[in-house]
């Protein structure tokens, strides 16, 4: 047991029934981190009472029950790194939806791992040594092809989140057409020079990442020539989103009157950037993001995003997980959520 495994249960031995966030804000550590230490603190005598609630019970001598994966538990792997902060407004919905979904039918899950656990061979081969009765497993976005395999060996019943696997049944919305319907919005209230800010998947390459491919779709249906001198490649890190912004500033003489951000993170540092240098929001540089997480409503001004149904994706993968296990596909498919634009007035003004 770690110091901060101890920590978390002396926290639950004070508040029985503290929930993941409220641990998570208390210890200033993802909530994925709570979850991965609540289940190797399993052992501990900690169990789960409700929703997101865990309380400490007394240890049975000779209980090892926790020592072997029943058969209504399942794992998760969510492909976010636990230095990636700015994430987990986008993931901690999605994780939430999961663990509901499965509690809604008697499922719990067994482990959790974020990519930089999966990332470690030590904990990879543990996690595949440890869980060998488990048999389905969540895995939530990309990961390495060569650790997804040893995964797909292991856990023989896989339901993907965003994957790119045609195998397995896959939960997702269609990032190319989300993306599409931001910069349509953006044409939509007169705007023509309009920039991007996001990252790379995988790859490294942002020709090959979805939502970029919607905004270069949107602008050549509209027949606008896109300027790379406006494409911020911020590599999903805040900072760099901010910073991203302002050499785009002091760079370029002519400046998009939009921007369109592959998620709402990316989104409100370069909002901040913007207004530092003088630039008022939207009447002279309109703003929106993508995945409406619950912060973007509370932006000055609110951000304008495409709402993804973000726990409704946990809980179908979930009771899709479910279905999968007791035989119900036969055949792999792709379940593509439906996405909203939620107009605020970050992009509200007619040009």
């Amino acid at each position: 047991m770690n110091e901060r495994q101890n920590e978390i249960l002396q926290l639950l031995k004070k508040h029985a029934m503290m929930k993941i966030h409220e641990l998570s804000e208390q210890l200033n550590v993802s909530p994925a981190t709570i979850r991965r230490d609540l289940t190797e603190l399993s052992k501990a005598g900690v169990e789960r009472v409700g929703g997101a609630a865990f309380l400490t019970k007394p240890s049975l001598p000779g209980d090892r029950t926790t020592d072997i994966p029943s058969d209504n538990q399942v794992g998760c792997i969510v492909s976010v790194s636990i230095s990636s902060k700015h994430m987990y407004p986008y993931f901690s919905p999605i994780l939430e939806g999961i663990e509901k979904g499965l509690a809604k039918f008697g499922y719990s899950l067994a482990f959790m791992h974020n990519l930089d656990d999966i990332q470690n061979e030590a904990i990879l081969q543990k996690m595949v040594h440890d869980y060998k009765h488990i048999r389905g497993m969540i895995v939530v976005e990309g990961i390495k092809p060569e650790v997804y395999e040893l995964i797909k060996k292991h856990f023989p019943y896989i339901v993907g989140i965003d994957i790119s696997d045609s195998s397995v049944p896959v939960i997702a919305y269609d990032r190319v057409a989300a993306a599409s319907s931001a910069v349509r919005h953006l044409l939509d209230q007169g705007h023509k020079k309009i920039g991007f800010i996001g990252g790379a998947g995988l790859t490294g390459e942002m020709e090959r990442e979805k939502r970029y491919r919607g905004y270069k779709l949107a602008l050549q249906e509209a027949g606008l020539d896109l300027n790379p001198n406006w494409v911020i490649n911020a590599e999903w890190d805040v900072n760099k989103s901010y910073s991203g912004m302002l050499d785009m500033f002091k760079r370029n003489q002519d400046l998009p009157t939009a921007m369109f951000s592959a998620s709402d993170m990316m989104a409100m540092p370069a909002m901040r950037a913007a207004t530092e240098i003088g630039l008022r929001i939207p009447e002279d540089m309109a703003f929106i993001g993508l995945d409406n997480i619950e912060l973007s409503q509370y932006t000055s001004p609110p951000l304008s995003s495409i709402h993804i149904p973000k726990a409704e994706i946990g809980m179908v993968a979930a009771k899709t997980l479910i279905d999968y296990l007791q035989g119900a596909y036969p055949l792999p498919f792709k379940m593509l959520m439906p996405y909203q634009v939620i107009a605020r007035q970050s992009s509200t003004f007619q040009r």
